[in-house]
């Protein structure tokens, strides 16, 4: 059992903090953190169960902090909550069941793949609005995508926002603020099915999660108020640059 110091305790507040901000903006929030808790000495294992559970605070600041947006995308997350949800449970069960090797290998090449589609959402966005039905999220590839996105989320989750906001952004017709905000919720509630899969199975280090959950809300309100200010355009630019650095980090 690892004894948190205070200035593992600092540490770890601080970049969850910066990992949470970061999640609310874009996603690879898990970039920071995660690698936070295997400097503090905890097993990949145990860090990204870790991670997982003391992410939810930042989930729960960024959809806090989003509460207007996503006031009239009940039916939405009604779809999508559940697809996503069940894809989380098949996520956690592959991470504490089966090897990760093969499955990390392609999550970089995952992530830059959801970078080029998010970087060129308006022209794809403007051609499906030809040919696509107004109940849109209720399409297949949107649902089976938000499925595979929470099986990822569970099973390592870095680059999920990114994943996510790609999907929705060409996928449906709204403002990237809206999707932004959907974005958020639909990590919470992946990370929630995951979290409670992960802590019945003994697997999350208590100490580290509960210094991360208060910095992690925090941080979601902080990165809410900095995805605010932004406009569309900063904001996509931002949400790619984030996403090809959550994949080179991957990479090396």
């Amino acid at each position: 059992m690892i004894h948190l110091d205070a200035g593992g305790v600092a540490l770890l507040a601080a970049a969850t903090v910066l990992a949470a901000a970061v999640n609310a903006v874009a996603g690879g929030g898990s970039l920071v953190s995660f690698p936070a808790l295997l400097a503090l000495g905890y097993p990949a294992l145990t860090a990204n169960v870790t991670n997982t559970v003391g992410l939810l605070g930042g989930y729960a600041g960024t959809s806090a902090g989003y509460r207007v947006e996503l006031g009239e995308q009940r039916e939405r997350l009604a779809v999508l909550g559940v697809a996503g949800g069940a894809g989380a449970l098949v996520g956690a069960l592959l991470l504490t069941r089966s090897s990760p090797t093969l499955f990390r290998s392609i999550i970089p090449w995952l992530v830059l793949a959801s970078c080029a589609l998010l970087a060129i959402q308006p022209l794809v966005t403007s051609h499906l609005d030809r040919v696509r039905s107004s109940a849109d999220h209720q399409t297949a590839p949107l649902v089976s995508g938000v499925f595979v996105g929470g099986v990822y989320g569970a099973f390592f989750g870095a680059g999920l926002g990114v994943m996510l906001l790609a999907l929705l952004g060409i996928t449906m017709r709204d403002g990237l603020q809206r999707l932004n905000a959907l974005k958020g919720l639909l990590s919470l509630q992946i990370n929630v099915v995951a979290a409670i899969y992960f802590v019945f199975l003994g697997h999350v280090a208590w100490s580290a999660a509960l210094t991360m959950l208060p910095a992690g809300l925090a941080g979601g309100l902080l990165g809410t108020a900095l995805a605010r200010r932004l406009n569309v355009t900063l904001l996509r630019a931002a949400a790619v640059a984030l996403g090809v650095a959550v994949a080179v980090r991957l990479l090396v």
